[in-house]
């Protein structure tokens, strides 16, 4: 009992508990907003009368309940426009402010071994670990970074 009482515990699945509980929450806020206004509205648009999430047509005999389908479409639509709109974007939004990345192009070289590309400023290739041949500009570099580190 005691491992499943850390596990309980532990942040993350009481944030993603309390996560789903919201969603189910805002999902059944979202269904009864669809079935109480917009799938009305539907049904004026195109010409049924009545409740369109009650209409049906027949095949060979067999009830093929079309309306209760839209009415689950509309319904997933708005859910997923309101989670991308209402968390996801904010969110993205705030990562980038606080923790923006910078891709920052490292200038490259080809492994003479493997021919794969690999920083200047490396000394072994990441991809075969062959040993790579030093340049002019590395051993300068490298003798200036020295010096400035005994200062």
């Amino acid at each position: 009992m005691k491992g499943f009482r850390s596990f309980i515990l532990r942040g993350n699945v009481v944030d993603l508990a309390v996560g789903i509980v919201i969603g189910a929450a805002f999902t059944a806020v979202v269904n009864g907003f669809v079935r109480a206004f917009l799938t009305p509205l539907v049904g004026l648009a195109s010409g049924a009368t009545g409740d369109l999430s009650r209409k049906t047509f027949t095949a060979g005999g067999v009830d093929f309940p079309y309306g209760a389908f839209v009415n689950a479409a509309i319904s997933f639509l708005l859910v997923a426009a309101a989670l991308y709109f209402l968390v996801v974007l904010p969110v993205n939004k705030l990562h980038e402010r606080f923790a923006p990345h910078h891709d920052v192009q490292v200038p490259k070289r080809e492994c003479p071994e493997c021919l794969s590309p690999v920083p200047v400023e490396a000394r072994r290739c990441a991809a075969c670990t062959s040993p790579l041949p030093t340049l002019p500009a590395q051993t300068t570099a490298s003798t200036a970074e020295g010096h400035r580190q005994d200062r």
